[in-house]
Parts: C-alpha cells; sequence; structure tokens
C-alpha cells in the first residue's frame, strides 16, 4: 500500500485531539514510514507575519493575508509549502505526483511574497508523521479513510468544509459515521 499522493480522513473518535476533523495530504509513504500535511487546520497566523519575521518583503497582499496552516505535531518550527507542480524552488522542489509538489527551502517564500511562486499553495508549519508501519495499524484500527486527492479539494475548497467534501469523495455521509471499529 503506498499513500503517496492520496489524502487521509480522521475518522471520528480517533482518539487523538490533534487529528480532530483532519484531512492530511500525504507527501511521501513507504517501508520507512510516512510524511504528510495536514490542509484543513489554519492557525492564526498569517503569512505577511512569518514573512516579516523572515525578513522577507510581501509584494502580494493576497497572500500576506492566508493563514499559515498546522501541517501536524512534528517538527513544528518547521515549514513546508504543499503547491501546484507548476513551480519548482531553485534549491529544491520534491514532485510528489503530477498535480503536487512540495518545497520546504526558503526561496519558495521570497518566490510567493514576489509573486513568482505557485500558482496554488498552501504554506504548513509542523508535519505528520508516522514510523514504519505505524500508518497502516491506525488505518486498520478505523482511524483513517483514505481517498484520491485532487487540486480543488486541496487548494479551493474552504479549510472547515474539507473534512466533509474529503467523505463526499466516498460517497460518505459524515452522520453515519461510527467512532468504533468492528471484528467479523
Amino acid at each position: 500500500m503506498d499513500l503517496t499522493g492520496k489524502l487521509l480522513i480522521a475518522m471520528p473518535g480517533m482518539g487523538d485531539p490533534r487529528f480532530d476533523h483532519s484531512v492530511v495530504y500525504m507527501c511521501s509513504h513507504g517501508d520507512d514510514g510516512a510524511m504528510g500535511l495536514i490542509i484543513n487546520k489554519p492557525s492564526d497566523l498569517r503569512i505577511k507575519t512569518l514573512l516579516e519575521q523572515l525578513n522577507i518583503a510581501c509584494r502580494i497582499p493576497i497572500v500576506g493575508e492566508r493563514l499559515v496552516h498546522f501541517g501536524g505535531p512534528v517538527e513544528m518550527s518547521r515549514g513546508f509549502v504543499l503547491h501546484s507542480s507548476d513551480y519548482e524552488a531553485n534549491l529544491h522542489s520534491m514532485q510528489i505526483s503530477d498535480d503536487f509538489s512540495m518545497t520546504a527551502t526558503l526561496d519558495v517564500l521570497e518566490d510567493l511574497a514576489s509573486g513568482r511562486g505557485p500558482l496554488n499553495s498552501t504554506l504548513a508549519l509542523g508535519y505528520s508523521g508516522w514510523g514504519p508501519g505505524q500508518l497502516e495499524d491506525e488505518i486498520a484500527m478505523n482511524g483513517w479513510l483514505t481517498t484520491e486527492a485532487n487540486s480543488k479539494l486541496v487548494f479551493d475548497v474552504p479549510d472547515d468544509e474539507k473534512w466533509e467534501a474529503a467523505l463526499a469523495t466516498l460517497g460518505v455521509d459524515p452522520l453515519t459515521l461510527s467512532a468504533s471499529a468492528g471484528r467479523a
């Protein structure tokens, strides 16, 4: 099972409040573990404030007004930009799929602030990480559903609607979900 480029949808009652109603875009998944970014949990921090702290002038007001997201509980002082694959950083961008890339270098912030960045992007502090086999165990214990990722859901749907929109891609009504797993 390779979930790279897919979405994880947190099930009710998963037990970790940091992931309550989360939608996680999976940046990598393999034998050595998994890494993803929560895409529907904005913080109170505006991008322009973060750019000011980094001494980067923001010339694009609409970029500066957007909120930085909580990407997950690991390395919360580190930034990650999930973006459309129309952009590649000078230093390094990781292409995840035909539609998505991720960049974790300062040059993407400079390019976003000057209008040379990707067409679509989400800036997150921290990431969600799992050790070998951990994510598979959480899925088996009814902690997560998985679905295909698409640009519209990731970048265009308002954050407070992404969880239900992700469930809708599977034909699942949130009111029908159970917080407990069963065994047949």
